[in-house]
């Protein structure tokens, strides 16, 4: 019976590090060690699993973000890199992983190789920065957990909201501000996530 148990804990073993693999590499340069990773080891297969969950969820929409597209999860955040045409892209590519069960930020990096005008550039960061400075100020809205692009005087937001009127409030100040064409969301709510916020 007890040489039973060890096998099965062998088996388990061998199972979860071929899950992990032995290294993890991406957005701290070189690889860092299983052994020196401060997470748990459940964390890590939370981690590993959400990171191929949205690998392939990628690749079923577009199969040039399997070589165009970093991907790293660390702790439920996910850490995006790479370039893409559009920028539409972009905004997919955050949305699905806002979208991945177990998500607690989305950091994304990815650069768009399409070119704009400087005027449309300015504005565009002009109706961001306004955005952000309002739900800096406003005390009903957790402004660190949302992430804001704007294209072309499209407002896309993105994050988590922990009810509905921390959203109402964010809809709320993104069409208050001048020049915006229109608003789009993809605000989760903390109810939804599999693990809470911090």
């Amino acid at each position: 019976m007890n040489l039973m148990k060890n096998i099965t804990v062998l088996f388990l073993l061998v199972l979860l590090s071929a899950c992990i693999g032995s290294s993890t590499s991406g957005i701290f340069g070189s690889g860092v060690s299983i052994a020196l990773d401060p997470r748990t080891l459940g964390t890590q297969i939370d981690d590993s699993i959400m990171q191929k969950n949205l690998v392939a969820r990628l690749v079923l929409s577009e199969k040039k973000y399997l070589v165009k597209i970093s991907i790293k999860v660390l702790d439920g955040r996910i850490f995006l890199g790479g370039k893409v045409d559009e920028p539409e892209e972009k905004l997919k590519i955050t949305k699905m992983a806002w979208e991945t069960k177990g998500a607690r930020s989305v950091k994304n990096n990815i650069a768009i190789k399409q070119k704009f005008s400087f005027k449309n550039i300015v504005t565009d960061v002009l109706i961001t920065s306004q955005l952000r400075t309002a739900l800096i100020l406003n005390k009903n809205v957790k402004a660190v957990n949302f992430n804001i692009d704007t294209i072309n005087q499209k407002i896309y937001v993105f994050g988590i909201a922990h009810d509905e009127n921390e959203k109402k409030e964010i809809i709320q100040e993104a069409k208050q501000i001048v020049d915006v064409k229109e608003v789009v969301t993809s605000i989760l709510m903390v109810s939804d996530l599999s693990r809470q916020r911090e």
